[in-house]
């Protein structure tokens, strides 16, 4: 599992070679939940593949998740198949998420262990 940050200008080299190594990701995005429009694809190939967790990486408030319908808004990456971390930072989100995949939890539990924190 990992934890990678968005910048603003940021390509998203580190997304890349993650198919096949790690079984979890969480995203520290900027703001309300946002990332930079050249990571929307590999996101979304990614979440096919394993729980993406959307969380902001300012310390207090939540990710949104209907504010905002512009490619690599919070509203767009959740329609990609990216959990809402909601109002956890990525710094706990990504324990939780390691419990989860560490008990075996199926995607859909995931999802509803985050949705029960908003």
């Amino acid at each position: 599992m990992e934890l990678v940050t968005a910048t603003l200008g940021s390509h998203g080299l580190l997304l890349e070679g993650l198919d096949g190594k790690i079984d979890g990701l969480v995203i520290a995005a900027l703001g309300a939940g946002h990332v930079p429009q050249t990571w929307c694809a590999r996101l979304q190939a990614l979440a096919e593949t394993m729980p993406v967790v959307l969380s902001s990486r300012i310390a207090t408030g939540p990710a949104l998740s209907s504010t905002y319908e512009f490619p690599a808004s919070e509203s767009d990456l959740l329609s990609r198949r990216l959990i809402s971390a909601g109002t956890l930072d990525p710094y706990i989100a990504r324990p939780l998420l390691g419990v989860h995949l560490a008990a075996g939890s199926s995607r859909a539990e995931i999802a509803k262990a985050f949705s029960d924190r908003h």
